[in-house]
């Protein structure tokens, strides 16, 4: 990518729905991200939480980018996803996240690596991609995203991602407002997904069963919020087809008191058994549910060196 091509982009940024015009080669001030147009990141580290068939053999090298283009009232990154929060933003330079990722990859013998909250920063993911396949070699790069985004942007992307890793959360539009401070979500998610699964096309993978490329749709359940679940599995087979990968997520924990009792709560087994007999009842033949006792197993700390447990 062309450094004039990069400038332009972030001189007024648009590249998510926010649109917010903010000259993020100045300053992050007016932006809703918070966030400039340098490399803020918060952890650069191997993960291996990510499903199966995306860990590969050794794990993820991911990058997690401070803040987010969506405030989630529950999200369990909240300690870097906050847009309000500085502490634990750490500003690079290209060369420098370059360096520390391919370090990550030599040390765990692996090609994977993940970019974990980027659609704020789609602009860097291409050049970090550009540039990490030039120090290293072959990649095989994931783009792990909350699936608010715009298609002409995820467009970009093409040749620079090999698998596409959205988080499809509401099929009502007044859930993003309600609890993730978005307008539109559903519009744009559903939108944007869709531009991933023409671009990624059908999943293929290694002779160990390992993706090489592809979309996983994943999903989170909520409590309180079974029919939005419903809604969203039923979009998804109606669009893409019940032999597309989907990730069923029980992993909700309430990190945080908020105002909607439903959600400082964990899932019930009722509301979990619903969901799951929709997958089956939808025909869905790809893909995986996580156990409903899974929910602290996924908590970070970023305030560690290592997040993950």
């Amino acid at each position: 990518m062309k450094r004039l091509d990069f400038d332009r982009e972030l001189a007024s940024c648009k590249v998510c729905p926010h649109s917010c015009g903010t000259n993020r080669l100045e300053s992050a001030k007016g932006s809703f991200c918070n966030t400039d147009a340098g490399y803020n990141i918060s952890s650069i580290t191997l993960h291996r939480g990510e499903e199966p068939a995306v860990n590969g053999e050794n794990g993820v090298c991911n990058i997690f980018f401070s803040h987010c283009n969506m405030q989630c009232i529950y999200c369990q990154n909240y300690q870097i996803s906050k847009n309000s929060q500085t502490q634990l933003v750490r500003k690079y330079d290209l060369e420098s996240v370059v360096q520390e990722v391919v370090g990550c990859l030599k040390r765990n013998d692996t090609y994977r690596v993940g970019f974990v909250s980027p659609s704020h920063n789609l602009m860097q993911v291409i050049r970090l991609t550009e540039e990490i396949r030039k120090k290293f070699g072959d990649i095989i790069t994931v783009y792990n995203t909350n699936a608010y985004e715009k298609p002409e942007y995820i467009r970009k992307l093409k040749g620079y991602i090999n698998i596409f890793l959205p988080d499809f959360k509401y099929f009502y539009n007044d859930l993003g407002l309600k609890y993730s401070k978005v307008k539109n979500y559903f519009d744009y998610a559903s939108a944007s997904i869709d531009e991933m699964v023409k671009i990624a096309g059908k999943p293929v993978f290694d002779i160990n069963g390992y993706m090489l490329s592809g979309v996983i749709i994943r999903h989170l359940i909520l409590p309180g919020e079974v029919d939005n679940s419903l809604q969203v599995l039923e979009c998804i087979a109606n669009t893409w087809g019940s032999d597309v990968y989907l990730s069923l997520m029980a992993q909700y924990y309430p990190v945080l008191k908020v105002k909607y009792k439903n959600l400082n709560r964990k899932l019930t087994e009722e509301e979990y058994n619903i969901v799951v007999s929709k997958v089956f009842e939808l025909g869905f033949e790809n893909g995986w549910i996580q156990e409903l006792g899974s929910a602290e197993h996924y908590l970070p700390d970023f305030e560690k060196k290592i997040p993950f447990k």
